[in-house]
């Protein structure tokens, strides 16, 4: 299958590297002028636990192909789209008159309605999933980061249709193990929640990556991710059909925390995901709890929580290239 990776973020890469090893043909969209700028290969430093639990290092670099442009008569099959959920709207008008034939998986965040906030793509051209890896990259330019096996996919309330179908059998060929949420627009909502949390608590910090190990802050994170559940019911999305997805805001978590603490400390798939996403200037975790935020003052949902770790997300970050 050919396929089109947009952007040269660490998702897309790290699941580019792996579509490839499994036989595709894979190029990447950048912006014009990057593809100098980025240079003829990646480097990586990935613990790619797809086979073994603990994971097996693969260090190399990796040359990859990159097109600066995108005619509608191109012949890709699957477009990975994974951005950051503040750019998913301006990506997805970018590449609605550019979709062509093209499957569009879009892969990652969402807050808005998942319908809205593609539009205006095809919906009967739209796969939606959401990656299990992670990772960033260094100020040295290193990919360092971390691919798990299984992958999150997921529809609004119907079953896969054959191009969705098609999609998961390609990630099953790149030895990727597919879990299906039927439910999916909750199941990111729910996600987008602790994502909050998390976020919210590695700013203070300076990081997500020094909340590894940190139990009384991965306590507090989940405690802020906790007091936002009305705001999921508040946007009308029926927590019973998610129990097993807000678990872990539920469970006692003092106990939830020391599991999290050990986790994050002991088994490396997870420590080498956490200790990647060392850049305090990082833009999207900013952003995430901005926006939830900013919902639940629309909304009239108290989150007293992440209304005191405001000033820590108020400012604007730079990132990294």
């Amino acid at each position: 299958m050919k396929i089109l990776m947009f952007g040269r973020g660490v998702i897309a890469t790290v699941y580019g590297w792996a579509l490839q090893q499994a036989g595709h043909d894979v190029e990447f969209y950048v912006r014009p002028g990057r593809s100098a700028m980025y240079g003829e290969a990646i480097d990586l430093d990935l613990l790619d636990a797809r086979h073994r639990v603990r994971g097996q290092r693969v260090v190399q670099k990796w040359p990859v192909r990159y097109r600066e442009e995108l005619e509608p008569n191109h012949d890709f099959d699957l477009i990975v789209l994974s951005v950051p959920h503040h750019r998913l709207t301006e990506a997805a008008a970018f590449l609605a008159p550019r979709v062509g034939q093209a499957t569009v998986l879009v892969f990652g965040n969402i807050w808005a309605e998942p319908s809205a906030a593609i539009d205006p793509l095809p919906l009967e051209q739209v796969a939606w999933g959401f990656p299990q890896a992670g990772g960033g990259f260094g100020e040295d330019g290193v990919l360092r980061g971390t691919l798990l096996r299984p992958v999150i996919f997921g529809t609004l309330g119907r079953p896969p249709t054959d191009r969705e179908q098609a999609v998961r059998q390609v990630f099953r060929e790149a030895g990727l193990r597919p879990r299906e949420r039927p439910d999916f627009r909750g199941w990111l909502w729910i996600h987008f929640l602790a994502n909050a949390g998390l976020h919210a608590q590695g700013l203070r910090l300076g990081s997500l990556s020094k909340l590894a190990g940190a139990t009384g802050d991965l306590r507090e994170a989940l405690l802020i991710s906790r007091e936002l559940l009305p705001l999921l019911e508040a946007r009308g999305l029926d927590l019973g059909r998610h129990r097993r997805d807000g678990l872990l805001f539920r469970a006692p978590t003092w106990l939830t925390a020391r599991v999290l603490a050990w986790l994050t400390t002991h088994v490396a798939p997870v420590r080498v995901n956490f200790e990647a996403h060392s850049d305090p200037e990082a833009q999207e975790p900013r952003e995430i709890c901005r926006d939830v935020l900013a919902e639940a003052r629309r909304l009239g949902v108290a989150a007293p929580r992440l209304e005191a770790a405001e000033p820590n997300f108020a400012r604007e970050g730079t990132g990294r290239v």
